[in-house]
């Protein structure tokens, strides 16, 4: 039988339900103060994805808080990586105090997307990962720049699809501003899902078959719908 992808999670995000969230998923992206959190929040998640055995990663940003690391940041390339080297050591420092190691590295917000779009951005980025932590797996988007800078420097990575966000034909994910982006119930997030997992295709906005190939699904922390469809997709298909 064909392996099915992890589920993944972005938390550590101010979320009050990340407990019931943690029982469900598989690995957690833990945000590390680049677009929120801190020191507390940090320990909180790792406290819980101890306490269900859950691998965690670190999910560095923009340094943006205000924002959410959801707009652009003119920044130079030093001083972004700076900050998100930062980021990443302070997670990594308390993930190991408190006894789990860092699965993973998965930006976060617009600089995920800006990586997946952008050469020179993706480039930089996996010179970083490459110079600091090279046998980390990053989370990439498929058929992105970053993923394709992953391959050419032979760096590891896990090929991610969201869960509960619509596709354009590209592979590039429906804008936020456009209304319905985000899908929040189970009856919108299940034919979709049903479709990748069963037969190994993405379907995109226009209704076209993408063929893809998923090594983790992410569903949002911040999804309104998250407590309701999570435990029950859990099921349908990973149970």
């Amino acid at each position: 039988m064909k392996k099915l992808p992890e589920i993944n999670c972005d938390l550590g995000e101010g979320m009050p339900n990340e407990e019931q969230i943690f029982q469900f998923i598989d690995t957690a992206s833990i945000a590390c103060g680049g677009h929120f959190g801190d020191e507390n929040s940090i320990i909180e998640s790792l406290e819980l994805a101890v306490k269900y055995k859950k691998k965690v990663g670190a999910h560095p940003s923009y340094p943006d808080q205000k924002n959410f690391g959801r707009k652009t940041m003119k920044i130079s390339d030093k001083e972004l990586k700076k900050s998100i080297l930062i980021q990443i050591l302070k997670f990594e420092q308390l993930a190991e105090k408190s006894g789990v190691q860092m699965d993973h590295i998965k930006f976060h917000g617009a600089l995920y997307n800006e990586a997946a779009k952008d050469a020179e951005l993706a480039d930089s980025l996996t010179d970083f990962i490459a110079n600091h932590f090279q046998n980390t797996p990053i989370f990439a988007p498929p058929h992105s720049q970053l993923e394709k800078y992953l391959n050419l420097k032979n760096l590891h990575q896990r090929v991610e699809v969201f869960g509960d966000r619509r596709y354009l034909d590209n592979y590039q994910l429906v804008p936020r501003s456009v209304f319905g982006s985000h899908l929040i119930s189970e009856s919108e997030i299940l034919p979709p899902l049903k479709l990748l997992i069963e037969n190994g295709y993405l379907l995109s906005d226009s209704g076209k078959k993408l063929p893809f190939e998923a090594d983790t699904i992410c569903f949002h922390g911040d999804n309104p719908g998250i407590q309701d469809f999570l435990p029950s997709i859990r099921k349908k298909f990973w149970t």
